[in-house]
């Protein structure tokens, strides 16, 4: 295999990496204002795409409202999920909120098949299908969409959770919720922005992709399955950490499909996970019991 191949798949892991590492950034955010791991994740990224595709084919609105439209409209929906099923509850077991959010899953992975059925979907990259190349490889334009997004979004959510009081009530409930709560931080206000904000990043990870990849209602838990690892490798609660490690997934998967085999593409974020879980179950870039948040 030639340097031109390396770089490619290199190119190629790096922008799938990216996708892994916002819905692994959506994990952490839910899962250090609940403590519960939310398994619906990757439904958000899924209608962010087919939200985007039904506005753009369907709607034809331009392509700027198109990624409005889909994230606020996923942003909301995961907002709603919250106030339906996470907020009415009292004293619930970190179990019972996790069944919560894989029934959730469940169920809209059947509405969006049931609205845009089983069909791939799909609308034209946001600057044309060209590419550019680099010592021979072609790196779609798209890419550099995702590529440049995942870090836009770090940065950004680094100076909410730094600067701002929203920011700083989120990483008070992250430390501590009961004496967040006790200082008069709205605990339940802080659950329900962090639903909407992890839904808003999904939203947006799934409008960068669909172009990449196309967007199927099952495209969900596959997403989820690869953020979660990611989100776990990198260390329950470093945002930093659960970047770089959705970047190394994607590009272990890479290497891996196109040096070894495409048939074992899904197998390796699970390896990956079940080797970090029996060396260093806190994950590689944290220490055991550090709150998450903190990170920022």
């Amino acid at each position: 295999m030639g340097l031109d191949s390396l770089i490619q798949l290199f190119f190629s892991g790096i922008t799938i990496g990216s996708i892994y590492a916002m819905v692994a950034l959506g994990f952490l955010i839910i899962y250090n204002a609940t403590g519960i791991v939310n398994f619906a994740q990757g439904e958000f990224v899924m209608l962010g795409g087919l939200i985007a595709v039904t506005c753009y084919e369907t709607l034809h609105f331009p392509l700027f409202l198109t990624v409005a439209v889909s994230v606020l409209l996923v942003t909301a929906i995961g907002a709603l999920f919250e106030l339906a099923f996470i907020h009415p509850l009292r004293n619930p077991s970190v179990l019972g909120l996790v069944m919560i959010t894989v029934a959730g899953s469940i169920l809209i992975r059947g509405m969006a098949m049931f609205i845009w059925g089983k069909e791939e979907h799909g609308f034209p990259p946001f600057s044309g299908s060209g590419s550019i190349y680099f010592l021979g490889a072609s790196i779609p334009l798209q890419a550099l969409w995702i590529i440049g997004m995942i870090f836009a979004v770090l940065v950004v959510l680094y100076l909410i959770f730094k600067y701002t009081l929203i920011g700083k009530a989120m990483r008070a409930v992250a430390a501590n919720r009961s004496a967040a709560h006790l200082v008069g931080i709205p605990v339940r206000r802080v659950v329900l922005l962090s639903f909407a904000i992890s839904a808003g990043i999904g939203g947006i990870a799934g409008v960068l992709l669909t172009p990449f990849t196309l967007m199927s209602f099952d495209r969900g838990t596959p997403l989820a399955l690869k953020g979660f690892s990611a989100a776990v490798v990198g260390g329950l609660g470093n945002p930093g950490g659960a970047v770089v490690a959705g970047l190394l997934l994607g590009l272990i998967e890479s290497f891996g499909t196109g040096l070894i085999s495409s048939h074992y593409k899904d197998v390796f974020a699970l390896a990956i996970l079940l080797l970090v879980l029996f060396i260093k179950p806190s994950g590689l870039f944290s220490k055991a019991g550090e709150a998450g948040l903190k990170k920022f």
